[in-house]
């Protein structure tokens, strides 16, 4: 199957880095390679792209997209936290630009084996670095109760997520839940039928926790922000995509903390504590999708971007 993946907010990510001809700048979201190739149209001569991404498809189809620009793109399949002993390994310290976007592709929601969606039967899989070992399918079976309890109720925002534990729990005394329509059906069970129709599918918000707590997604992009930010030369930006609200709030909290960083009480006079800003939050509002974008890629409705300035 062919990796595709339309590229959101395209030109509001790559203007918002500023692009220097001569400028160093990583891609740690990969993926097919869209917003990684608006920014090689725009390097010059010393101009480089090093593209980060853990899933070996993406990897493939963005070194087949970036051929044209081989002599300054550098692809390495990682995860983005990493990205300090990928720069360390390719001789770099700092860089003029980071850009992440955090969507899961259209090729890894369309592959039904991945496991991602709910709308294929297939294992339950939802690895986006196939060699690592926990699957989907060991959350479901593995996890104790209150376990799937808490990551479904704070990954997945969803209402029902103790009922949907509670039958989760009892179903696998049966037999190991091995696919996704099988999991489909245990979460249909759980919520009431009246409720079924409200809010898109019932297995979305689900299947979201259990994509982030294989994936370790939130856990990730907490940890890297500030590395990312300190890894950029002065007036270098650090570009990011959501696209639900779990990962907006920690962009958000962690560029204000960039930005702010002072922790002396209101009544203080001056700052004693000594930390210092980084530099500042370049968009006070997430830039988001025009109608028309949406109307050409559902898929983008919820993005947000915020972009963040090195002092």
């Amino acid at each position: 199957m062919m990796f595709e993946h339309k590229p959101v907010l395209l030109f509001e990510t790559v203007d918002s880095l500023n692009v220097k001809p001569d400028g160093i700048y990583v891609d740690g979201t990969l993926g097919g390679g869209g917003h990684a190739f608006e920014v090689c149209r725009r390097l010059g001569n010393g101009g480089r792209l090093i593209g980060i991404d853990q899933d070996a498809e993406a990897v493939e189809a963005a070194s087949e997209r970036l051929r044209p620009f081989s002599d300054c793109v550098t692809i390495v399949r990682s995860n983005y936290e990493r990205v300090r002993q990928v720069l360390e390994e390719l001789g770099l310290q700092k860089v003029d630009g980071i850009c992440l976007d955090l969507g899961v592709s259209s090729h890894q929601f369309d592959d039904a084996s991945r496991g991602f969606t709910y709308r294929e039967d297939a294992p339950l899989d939802m690895r986006m670095d196939q060699r690592q070992d926990l699957t989907a399918a060991d959350v479901v079976n593995d996890y104790d109760e209150m376990e799937l309890y808490r990551i479904i109720r704070d990954y997945g925002e969803e209402k029902f997520a103790k009922n949907i534990a509670k039958h989760i729990a009892e179903r696998r005394l049966k037999g190991r839940i091995e696919t996704t329509k099988e999991l489909e059906e245990v979460i249909k069970a759980a919520i009431p039928m009246k409720m079924r129709a409200e809010g898109g599918h019932p297995a979305k918000r689900t299947f979201q926790a259990l994509r982030i707590e294989v994936n370790r997604e939130l856990e990730v992009l907490n940890s890297s922000i500030d590395t990312m930010i300190e890894l950029l030369n002065p007036g270098g930006r650090l570009c990011v995509i959501t696209f639900h609200s779990l990962e907006d709030r920690i962009v958000k909290t962690r560029f204000r903390e960039n930005e702010n960083p002072c922790q002396c009480p209101p009544s203080f006079p001056v700052c004693v504590c000594g930390r210092v800003s980084r530099g500042r939050v370049i968009t006070r509002k997430p830039v988001v999708p025009t109608e028309e974008e949406v109307l050409e890629n559902r898929r983008c409705k919820s993005s947000k971007l915020r972009v963040f300035e090195r002092s």
